[in-house]
């Protein structure tokens, strides 16, 4: 960690630096004591946490770490979200990271340990704690399996990273470091809650099959895009395992709860007033039947993933109104819909948008939403749409 980085001078040219970073590794670093790259890190850094992380942004003397760390670390409201979940005395997050985490726990938490195996990002953690003012965040450069081995602590958090040599779409908690799955009796040993962070590639079965107390299961979505899932183990529990789909878009929150364990017959139907399109966070949960029936609502298709109703619902996700019908026949969607200007999507289709556009001369953009899909008796139909929300 260079601490010239933070001087005025410095900090004033991070902030107002308006060119573009190659330009700036041609010219060089105007600062004596600090590398060209050093310099380039902090600018894009400092520009990189500006939607992600607006509390860094906006305090004065912080330092940037490198880039994956950044890209790594959870955003602001995944991190709230997360400390809305758990409260006490004591918290230890044995895979620090950047702290983003750990300083919105602190906020629930008397007492927070961060530990990191990383000494420079430690350092950069412990100076940007003071900065943001978290006094009770204790900074522990180490491995955090062995950090908490004589201590006890209320809420255990971890954040286990995929080992680069596992490959594929699914993948185990067991491939992770640190192996919660191996190490679990021992985490036990030393709190009451176990809160897990994993990848929204992570297989919910599989994972929940090696683990055990799984008392809840967050689904985390920003902008209809899943971002973590986060896990709950309770020490001791045995009972049902709670799903909750949480999905934050433009300053809307959309909830859902279900349970793991339970599921409901789904009901079919042929398309009526309106569509429904559940977020990204209700498509990882894949309980289409609860969701179904908690909304009353029909399913179009065993693999279509859309819904519709007669009478409007306020539903988790996309809403809209049916405006047509339309058999996928040739001279139907010639007629109907070549060269329109609409925004077009594809569910349990044989054609992707791509082709779609192409074929029938479709622009994008506009108040139109077309939906290529199959109904439940197995024809292809396109429903014309317009938003409902």
């Amino acid at each position: 960690m260079n601490h010239t980085i933070l001087q005025k001078e410095v900090q004033e040219f991070i902030k107002t630096y308006k060119g573009d970073t190659p330009s700036l590794a041609f010219k060089g670093s105007p600062f004596e004591e600090i590398t060209t790259q050093e310099l380039i890190e902090q600018i894009e850094g400092f520009r990189k946490v500006e939607k992600k992380l607006s509390q860094w942004h906006q305090s004065p003397n912080i330092y940037y770490p490198k880039k994956i760390n950044l890209e790594q670390c959870s955003s602001e409201i995944t991190a709230q979200y997360k400390a809305s979940l758990v409260s006490g005395t004591t918290l230890a997050d044995i895979t620090g990271g950047f702290g983003v985490d750990v300083f919105y726990f602190s906020f629930a938490f008397k007492q927070v340990d961060y530990y990191e195996q990383n000494e420079s990002l430690s350092q950069i953690v412990e100076h940007n704690m003071a900065s943001l003012g978290a006094k009770n965040v204790e900074v522990i450069s180490g491995d955090g399996l062995e950090g908490i081995r004589d201590k006890a602590y209320d809420v255990i958090y971890t954040d286990p990273a995929r080992r680069h040599k596992t490959k594929g779409k699914v993948f185990f908690l067991s491939d992770c470091e640190p192996n919660v799955v191996e190490h679990l009796d021992f985490l036990f040993d030393h709190c009451q809650i176990l809160f897990i962070k994993t990848s929204p590639m992570l297989d919910i079965t599989a994972a929940t099959k090696e683990l055990k107390h799984v008392r809840e299961i967050h689904i985390v979505a920003v902008d209809n895009e899943v971002k973590e899932l986060l896990w709950l183990l309770d020490k001791g529990y045995d009972g049902k395992t709670t799903v909750v789909t949480q999905n934050f878009s433009k300053g809307v929150s959309q909830h859902f709860q279900l349970s793991l364990d339970e599921d409901f017959p789904v009901s079919y139907g042929a398309p009526q007033k309106f569509l429904y399109e559940p977020n990204a966070a209700l498509m990882k949960a894949n309980n289409f039947g609860t969701l179904a029936h908690a909304y009353g609502i029909d399913k179009l298709h065993q693999h279509s993933h859309l819904f519709t109703s007669d009478a409007k619902v306020d539903f988790p996700g996309r809403v809209f109104e049916i405006l047509e019908v339309l058999p996928y026949q040739k001279k139907v969607i010639k007629n109907n819909l070549q060269g329109l200007k609409a925004h077009v999507t594809t569910r349990n289709f044989s054609e992707n948008v791509a082709s779609l556009r192409k074929k029938w001369r479709i622009t994008d953009g506009g108040d139109t939403y077309l939906f290529f899909t199959t109904n439940a008796n197995n024809e292809r139909i396109v429903l014309k749409c317009r938003k409902g929300d």
